[in-house]
């Protein structure tokens, strides 16, 4: 989620959220996974859609004047303060289809498009989708509940899909995931395990949210906070129900199917390299003290090693 601007600027220069702002931002860009679900996750998509149409159907027309921009979010988004007070109760459902600006959205669709098909094959369709908007309406809450006098109009999908990415943690805490980093001018994907970046992720969420002012703007970290202890408490007794960490011992903590690997091939007619996916299953028993020789796209793998595990 994603307060829209801030009516109380601090005095002081904001150094410490500046800098936790900007550590989030680089070490948590996920943007590719190597687990795409068997089924096709119809919900997912649709999500996607709905918030990519509904952005559509207002930024484009409003975003050129701030005062009808205002306007059109003091009757869509969440106002904790109007909530409390039993108005416009309906915004804690809209405000999670409407986004603040282009980064906003994409950001919030990228992630759901890497999290979402893995619980929506785990869940089901129509068990995904109530669980998005329960974590989501979790989130509304959280965000409510750290700052209930608030008057800053709150926005963003982020919420309902950190429950997602909650639940994911739970399930498959060894699923691999590609995060960008960006450094200086350098950019480079590392490959890491979800607990990894996810745990990162919500530490992150936490300790911002403990060192800025909930009344003052900025990103709603509380929303996210909640929408992901949230979304692990809502598939808890699921994952308990399947084995809790006999599952884990089961699937080796990944979703419970191939995984795909990512090669760069170079083409005869052209020199730009073209990146595609290629199935495996070679990965689906590797002990997570091996991810460190997870090959880089356009380079050899390894030789076997005692530790690798699995097939090879």
């Amino acid at each position: 989620m994603f307060p829209i601007r801030d009516h109380n600027p601090s005095n002081r220069t904001p150094f410490v959220t500046w800098a936790l702002t900007t550590i989030s931002a680089q070490v948590t860009k996920g943007v590719r996974f190597h687990n795409p679900s068997n089924r096709t996750p119809f919900v997912t998509w649709a999500l996607i859609v709905v918030n990519v149409l509904v952005f559509l159907s207002y930024f484009p027309s409003l975003s050129g004047s701030e005062r009808l921009m205002m306007g059109f979010f003091a009757d869509w988004a969440l106002v904790p303060a109007e909530v409390l007070g039993g108005r416009d109760t309906h915004t804690v459902f809209t405000s999670m289809f409407l986004h603040g600006g282009w980064m906003h959205l994409i950001g919030n669709m990228l992630f759901l498009y890497i999290f979402g098909d893995n619980m929506e094959d785990l869940l089901g369709h129509l068990g995904f989708l109530g669980f998005y908007v329960v974590a989501g309406l979790a989130a509304a809450g959280g965000q409510i509940l750290a700052g209930p006098t608030s008057t800053i109009p709150m926005v963003g999908a982020s919420g309902a899909i950190a429950g997602v990415m909650g639940g994911y943690l739970l399930f498959f805490p060894r699923a691999r995931i590609d995060i960008l980093v960006l450094i200086v001018v350098l950019i480079r994907i590392f490959t890491i395990p979800a607990w990894l970046m996810l745990g990162l992720w919500f530490g992150l969420q936490l300790v911002s949210g403990l060192s800025m002012d909930v009344a003052g703007g900025g990103v709603a970290y509380w929303a996210h906070a909640g929408g992901f202890i949230a979304g692990v408490a809502l598939v808890l007794p699921l994952w308990l129900r399947r084995g809790g960490p006999a599952y884990w011992a089961q699937w080796h903590g990944k979703p419970p199917h191939e995984e795909v690997e990512y090669v760069m091939d170079r083409g005869r007619r052209s020199p730009i390299p073209r990146v595609r996916r290629v199935q495996t299953d070679r990965a689906a028993t590797r002990p997570l003290s091996d991810l460190g020789r997870v090959p880089r796209s356009g380079t050899r793998k390894p030789r076997p090693s005692p530790w690798s595990g699995g097939r090879e």
